[in-house]
């Protein structure tokens, strides 16, 4: 952990809301590079790093968004990990957060956490079925030209308790009970060979149970950010995968049906009863707009422990005025895809809202165009811990 700033937040908070949010921050290696239509694209893995070194403007835009909505806890998908000392979310955090943008008050983070992930990491076997194994990013367990492209990192003002994290990136897809494996509808044979599905990943990035210790109990932060459920064919792998990497929260969240559910340390089993958590990221569907296969993202929205909070905002309705579900959407694109969802024990629901400024609104610029910030908006819900008799949490 990092050295405590002033505003580290470790006191009992029983009066305070506690603002969580997730935000797709476009961080990642082709959002810097001109890419040619046609061609594939030279990535180094270091463009990351030479934007943020470089003051970038698009960068401080996106910091700006975060000092604007000064979330206590927030998940950032698609931001690139390169190295295992984490240099550039260090810098993010130091030379961008902690710096004052267009006069917003400067917000530290002393608590962070950035796993690896399953995007670019190479495969001993044909993942893309093109006949053999190559260089290829689709030859990847996660789609992705390095280990880490389009990672994930969590920013807190609480203390996380390192030592209790669970991570998910080795849990194969084929130990999904029912797993919904992909077949060639024309020939009706697996589009994975046997050696592919055996060796296959759920997560294309990762899950993580992350706990933070707010008033000395503990939360658990739920994080993915699942493939889009798009780019495939009528074997609809990245669709079905979609559903599976959201449905795996759904038993991991439900009593007697996470039994199956392995870690990367081979502990078993799901969430145990009565915990407090928050399911966040960039899920990559809606269960009303999209392509995706929406029973997996129903099934968490209407969970019998899942508070749904539906944030909203005039930008996104402004967006799109003929679809009487743009006020809830939370990318350009024109879709839900980013969630915060609570669960009902613990919490109570306060406010909450998708970052998404009028044209008329000075903050616009910020969001106004791809190359302002991302095409993703930031996604937050304030929350109150409920008075609870369950038992606290101190970290040694």
């Amino acid at each position: 952990m990092a050295a405590p700033f002033k505003n580290e937040k470790t006191a009992d908070v029983p009066n305070s809301n506690i603002r969580i949010a997730t935000f797709n921050v476009s961080m990642e290696a082709l959002n810097y590079i001109d890419r040619v239509k046609g061609q594939s694209p030279e990535v180094t893995g270091n463009e990351l790093s030479e934007a943020l070194n470089s003051n970038n403007q698009q960068i401080k835009n996106i910091a700006e968004i975060i000092q604007q909505v000064n979330p206590d806890i927030i998940l950032l998908n698609e931001f690139d990990r390169t190295d295992n000392s984490h240099t550039n979310l260090k810098i993010f955090i130091d030379k961008y957060m902690a710096v004052s943008q267009k006069g917003q008050q400067a917000v530290h983070y002393p608590h962070f956490y950035q796993g690896s992930v399953n995007t670019g990491v190479k495969a001993n076997v044909d993942l893309n079925n093109n006949g053999k194994i190559d260089s290829s990013p689709a030859d990847t367990f996660g789609f992705g030209y390095f280990p880490g492209h389009f990672g994930m990192a969590l920013l807190s003002k609480y203390p996380l308790d390192m030592e209790k994290i669970r991570t998910f990136q080795y849990f194969k897809w084929k130990d999904m009970p029912n797993a919904l494996r992909p077949f060639d509808p024309v020939t009706q044979k697996s589009w994975h060979n046997d050696k592919a599905w055996q060796e296959m990943r759920l997560s294309s990035k990762s899950h993580w149970d992350i706990p933070v210790i707010i008033n000395n109990q503990t939360i658990h932060i739920l994080a993915s950010h699942p493939t889009p459920p798009v780019f495939d064919g009528p074997e609809d792998r990245n669709g079905k995968r979609n559903h599976d990497e959201i449905r795996f929260w759904h038993d991991y969240i439900t009593p007697n049906k996470g039994h199956y559910i392995y870690d990367d340390k081979n502990i078993k089993g799901g969430l145990s009863t009565n915990q407090i958590f928050v399911i966040l990221g960039d899920q990559n569907a809606s269960n009303v707009d999209g392509d995706a296969m929406n029973s997996g993202i129903t099934s968490l929205l209407t969970h019998q422990n899942i508070q749904d909070p539906k944030p909203a905002s005039a930008g996104g309705k402004a967006n799109n005025i003929d679809n009487a579900n743009a006020v809830n959407h939370t990318a350009h694109w024109k879709m839900r895809a980013d969630y915060v969802l609570p669960s009902k024990t613990g919490w109570k629901v306060k406010d909450s809202a998708v970052f998404w400024p009028l044209e008329n609104n000075e903050s616009f610029r910020l969001i106004k165009d791809r190359q302002a910030s991302s095409d993703h908006r930031l996604v937050w819900v304030d929350l109150k811990l409920k008075k609870t008799k369950l038992k606290k949490t101190k970290l040694k």
